[in-house]
């Protein structure tokens, strides 16, 4: 991953309706396997930095019959990468005509860990404006100090991600309680 472009940008109100399109989409390719379809990623956190990329969660039933509809991804333009680093996730990649990666899906079984845990972080940086804008502020810190460097913009993030995360996960647990 070294020596590619790392970029972040304002917020922008358009990444919400580019998920809406894409997403509808996607339903339409993985006709009758979609149990939902979530925008994650900071995109969907109003307010912060991002890199330009929507990053959409789906959640199936069954993962193993995702296979079956990889050419219906591919003719949406994406790339089929499987698993990807991350056992029972099905992870695909788009680019635009440029070449500028535009979208990551991944996808999930319904309610398993890796979608309660995106979708906690998500909503807690929703609710805690704050700690949204100490992520923020921080990417823009790393993609000063590794503008060419995606691996250690990555790794520079993860300790907070990680804390965050486990953050989020408790706010998610004590709110359910309630």
């Amino acid at each position: 991953m070294a020596a590619m472009q790392v970029l972040v940008v304002p917020h922008k109100a358009e990444w919400r309706d580019d998920f809406k399109r894409e997403s509808a989409l996607i339903g339409r390719a993985l006709d009758g396997l979609t149990d939902a379809i979530h925008h994650i990623g900071s995109t969907s956190i109003p307010g912060i930095y991002a890199k330009p990329i929507i990053d959409i969660m789906v959640e199936v039933s069954h993962i193993a019959e995702v296979d079956s509809r990889n050419p219906a991804m591919e003719e949406l333009g994406y790339e089929c990468m499987g698993e990807f680093g991350i056992e029972g996730r099905r992870f695909f990649r788009k680019d635009n005509k440029k070449g500028i990666r535009t979208h990551h899906v991944h996808i999930f079984e319904t309610k398993s860990s890796h979608v309660i845990r995106h979708l906690a972080f998500r909503n807690y940086l929703i609710e805690h404006s704050d700690v949204a804008l100490e992520y923020s502020s921080m990417k823009q810190k790393l993609v000063c100090e590794h503008p060419e460097d995606m691996e250690s913009y990555i790794a520079g993030k993860d300790p907070f991600i990680k804390r965050v995360e486990q953050d989020a996960l408790e706010w998610l647990r004590l709110k359910n309680t309630q």
